[in-house]
């Protein structure tokens, strides 16, 4: 297997790389240099981030010669917020850059999102570059220009769509992951395989631990394999109106118990995601689409990865179908007042659902809670 695997993102003259393998941050400069040539570059990371990957970084973008500059923001979800928004903007616009400057997004699904937003408003669009180091901004939130922050309302409500330039992900930096946060990631890498490729499903079966426990190649194919699934349904939909609403399997139920704990350590994004992807399949057995055995393989699956697959496994109590309800109801992806369900005929084969009855709903999250 060669050491890098690159993933186009089709998006006419808007396309870029996804660059995947060891040792990227290293190249950095060398990459962006035939990119951006010596324009100025932001790089932006959090505290934790910034101790083990920033001085590699910037060592090499001094030696391929682009300026550049540094901000570092609190670590923590806590942080995607209108408050740290604004320092951000200041800061960078301290700087007096123009529109030929970039700002680098060095760090997890945190800085990405906010470091992508900023760079969308920042005189009206600079450009951006995506260095995810967690597993789970390397194969979603780096990937379709998706980028937002939360407000008090709910996760990801304010926001743009902005492509990146390029995303290097540095497969070497999941090393330095815990392994919650690793495990983290991987509810979104199984999350492909669930919604529209079995046999991925079927090779994380055989794989999944050694992706977690440290198997180059297998990291790096789950990575490219992931980023390809999205890539490909971005080509198509890039502003979610139709295919690309299928990346958000689990995501209606993982974001209200997202909400429900206050987007802290509590529960991580990947954790909700994996509970998610189960009730979700639990709801679609219920209503004849897919067989209950389905929903067994797919709790197997995240009981030997060591996934939390029941509300239970949550340390804060959750006792309220009805406030789980509520968070769905100011999710994106409500329509005409109606809550919409990404569902499943089965492993590989996710459907929109509209018009699903909410007392279903709330039996099912009764349940849930009860078990």
């Amino acid at each position: 297997m060669t050491a890098f695997s690159t993933v186009k993102v089709a998006l006419d003259d808007r396309s870029y790389d996804v660059v995947i393998g060891p040792g990227l941050i290293g190249e950095t400069g060398q990459r962006l240099k035939a990119l951006i040539g010596s324009n100025p570059v932001v790089v932006i990371t959090d505290e934790n981030v910034a101790a083990l990957h920033l001085d590699r970084l910037c060592d090499s973008l001094s030696n391929a010669g682009i300026p550049h500059h540094q901000i570092i923001l609190p670590a923590g979800e806590q942080t995607k917020g209108f408050g740290q928004l604004q320092k951000l903007m200041e800061s960078v616009l301290d700087l007096r850059p123009d529109r030929g400057w970039s700002l680098l997004a060095l760090g997890g699904g945190v800085i990405g999102d906010i470091v992508g937003v900023a760079a969308s408003l920042i005189l009206r669009g600079v450009g951006f570059i995506q260095a995810p180091t967690t597993l789970l901004a390397q194969v979603d939130s780096s990937v379709g220009g998706k980028t937002a922050i939360n407000t008090r309302h709910g996760k990801n409500l304010v926001g743009s769509f902005y492509q990146p330039q390029l995303v290097l992900a540095d497969t070497d930096t999941l090393n330095t992951l815990d392994g919650r946060e690793l495990l983290a990631g991987y509810g979104e890498v199984v999350k492909y395989g669930l919604l529209g490729d079995h046999k991925f499903f079927d090779w994380l079966t055989e794989n999944g631990l050694a992706v977690i426990n440290g198997n180059a190649d297998a990291r790096r194919h789950a990575v490219m394999t992931s980023c390809a699934a999205k890539a490909e349904i971005v080509a198509q939909d890039e502003r979610e109106q139709g295919q690309r609403a299928l990346l958000n399997l689990g995501h209606t139920f993982g974001h209200a118990l997202e909400a429900e704990t206050g987007y802290s350590q509590v529960l991580l994004h990947g954790e909700a995601v994996a509970i998610g992807c189960l009730l979700a399949f639990e709801l679609s057995a219920e209503l004849g689409f897919c067989p209950f055995e389905d929903v067994a393989t797919v709790r197997r699956h995240f009981e030997t990865i060591k996934l939390p697959t029941k509300i239970s496994d949550i340390s804060a109590k959750i006792a309220d179908p009805g406030a789980l309800l509520d968070h769905m109801r100011q999710d994106k992806k409500v329509k005409d007042g109606k809550l919409r369900f990404i569902l499943a005929r089965g492993i590989g084969d996710a459907f929109v659902a509209e018009n699903i009855d909410e007392r279903k709903v709330a039996e099912l999250l009764e349940t849930a809670i009860a078990a």
